[in-house]
């Protein structure tokens, strides 16, 4: 079984995020950077319990620079096998999706995973992508995932209940919550890290389509209202006039 796993860096959410004065561009400087929690304990752990029980290989690939290795190393320390990284700035989700299926095409992988979406830009828009470019059938948001005889046995939350479906062949598939649990390497898993192989590839950046306009603080949140338990006048009042469903 050969195994796929598409893996992403992103901003530590404790990280105080800064932009250029003209609001274009990430202040990288004091960034701490981690493995997307998405692609770490769900997709990643996931392939590797996949490839414990019915043996095979896990290859994890990601599209970045060189500062990119320490998450990459991350990964190989849970249990990847070796890691492939794409030496070119990552444009958009769409350039992304380009070079991970450059790469993929005619390898013969029996599953690509991904986590459901990075957590600094929501998207979840990588693995429609990347099943289109591959020409493959795509599972989102799933929060199981086993082998049963030729068919890949996948499970998501719908509204009011669980949708369960049966994948045969290659599928690309989008990892969420109940997924598997997370794993913490161990000091073994860390050291053979350092001898697993990284594979770097230089390629050109893909056209993209995306421009960045410019990025926006959200706006601060307004300060708790305190109401009396007795004052239901003053608490109706409120939810009339003031109260914002997000």
């Amino acid at each position: 079984m050969k195994i796929l796993v598409c893996i992403s860096k992103t901003p530590e959410t404790t990280s105080k995020i800064k932009f250029s004065e003209d609001a274009t561009e990430l202040m990288e400087d004091g960034l701490q950077y981690i493995l997307n929690p998405y692609d770490e304990w769900y997709a990643l752990v996931r392939a590797v319990e996949l490839k414990e029980e019915f043996e095979g290989s896990v290859t994890v690939i990601n599209v970045g620079p060189a500062s990119n290795d320490t998450v990459i190393r991350k990964a190989l320390a849970i249990g990847a096998d070796d890691a492939v990284r794409i030496n070119v700035e990552p444009a958009s989700a769409m350039s992304v999706a380009n070079h991970i299926s450059d790469y993929a095409t005619g390898k013969d992988y029996d599953l690509i995973l991904l986590g459901k979406e990075s957590i600094d830009y929501n998207g979840s828009v990588m693995g429609a992508m990347l099943s289109e470019f591959l020409n493959l059938p795509f599972i989102a948001h799933a929060s199981g995932l086993t082998k049963g005889g030729d068919a890949w046995e996948i499970e998501r939350g719908i509204t009011g209940g669980t949708e369960r479906v049966r994948v045969n062949g290659t599928v690309v598939v989008s990892a969420a919550k109940g997924m598997a649990e997370q794993r913490i390497p161990n000091m073994r898993g860390i050291m053979m890290a350092k001898r697993k192989p990284l594979e770097v590839i230089e390629a050109e950046n893909k056209a993209s389509s995306l421009e960045t306009v410019g990025y926006a603080y959200p706006a601060e949140k307004t300060a708790v209202k305190m109401i009396d338990p007795n004052n239901m006048e003053e608490l109706v009042r409120l939810l009339q006039e003031e109260a914002k469903v997000i």
